[in-house]
């Protein structure tokens, strides 16, 4: 279902906080550790960047960008996930502090160092460019070949790696018109807005009359989502309307499942297994059909555990 107009854009979907096992079912994949280099100001950033291979010829690219204070471990079982259902995933590791603004999250003024992000994607079908070669010599210290990166790709953003990917689809619609329509969708997971400056307000303002699809999954206001900050962006910037999901009894930590911390579980929660396994589930069929070109509006082809949630009413 798609919630369209100035509504309450997000289903309160309280069958999902008691759902458990219905995870999909994956097929083993490769981790490959590895660096992506990123300009920042006059240097080169040399960024931790995990590559997920699939079991097979990748079905499409998916960029995971964990949130604030965190790394792409953070995000390891859902990248997993997400690799096993046939998906080459990237998730680098971006700085939350850093003296020149190379952030994730907006301190200051963040977009100079976004943008050099944003370039990985623009160049992402030139098998020099920077996010090809972070791939070939990730699999090469493995003794592996790399695959060459798939031409349609999603952006699924944790926390604040959620205005982040908002950011960078923004930059490809306005100066990358070749690789734009290369991106099929955005995943929002709780996102949050930062404190400073506007990124979300003037990406989210620039993507909504484009169609490019945005899902969310969030939970109930917190001081870990700045109290649904980022839901409530996309509630008031988006009249087209999105698909969206609430864990009602959920934790901001439930997208790192398996993957959190001992910081993250003291801070923001401890994951719930059943919102864990909506969280995987849900992601990973949207991937799914935001990559075969399929309006993910209803869960035709989900379990009817998924299915009675995302159709169901508040």
């Amino acid at each position: 279902m798609i919630l369209r107009g100035s509504a309450l854009a997000v289903l309160a979907a309280a069958c999902l906080a008691s759902v458990t096992g219905i995870a999909p079912a994956t097929a083993e994949s490769t981790h490959l550790p590895g660096t992506v280099d990123l300009p920042c100001a006059t240097t080169i950033l040399h960024q931790q960047a995990d590559w997920y291979l699939p079991n097979g010829e990748p079905k499409g690219l998916v960029w995971l960008q964990h949130g604030f204070a965190r790394t792409g471990e953070n995000v390891a079982a859902l990248a997993e996930t997400l690799a096993g259902s046939g998906y080459l995933v990237f998730a680098p590791s971006l700085p939350f502090m850093n003296l020149f603004g190379c952030t994730l999250q907006n301190l200051g003024d963040n977009t100079p160092f976004l943008d050099q992000v944003a370039q990985l994607f623009a160049t992402a079908n030139d098998p020099a460019g920077p996010l090809a070669t972070a791939l070939t010599n990730a699999a090469a210290r493995a003794g592996r070949t790399a695959p060459a990166l798939p031409r349609g790709f999603v952006f699924i953003g944790h926390s604040a790696g959620a205005e982040a990917v908002e950011y960078v689809a923004h930059r490809l619609h306005v100066a990358a018109p070749a690789a734009w329509p290369s991106l099929r969708g955005l995943i929002l997971l709780d996102p949050v807005k930062s404190f400073l400056g506007t990124n979300t307000e003037s990406s989210l303002t620039d993507l909504a009359p484009t169609g490019l699809p945005l899902l969310a999954v969030s939970g109930p206001p917190s001081l870990c989502n700045s109290f649904g900050s980022g839901t409530t962006a996309l509630q008031n910037l988006v009249p087209r309307g999105f698909l969206g999901v609430r864990l009602p009894a959920g934790e901001h930590t439930d997208a790192e499942g398996i993957s959190t911390d001992g910081m993250g579980e003291l801070l923001c929660g401890i994951p719930q297994t059943g919102n864990v396994a909506a969280l995987q589930h849900l992601t990973t069929e949207w991937t799914a059909r935001l990559l075969d070109g399929v309006p993910p509006e209803d869960c035709a082809d989900a379990q009817d555990a998924a299915a009675q949630c995302l159709t169901g009413t508040a």
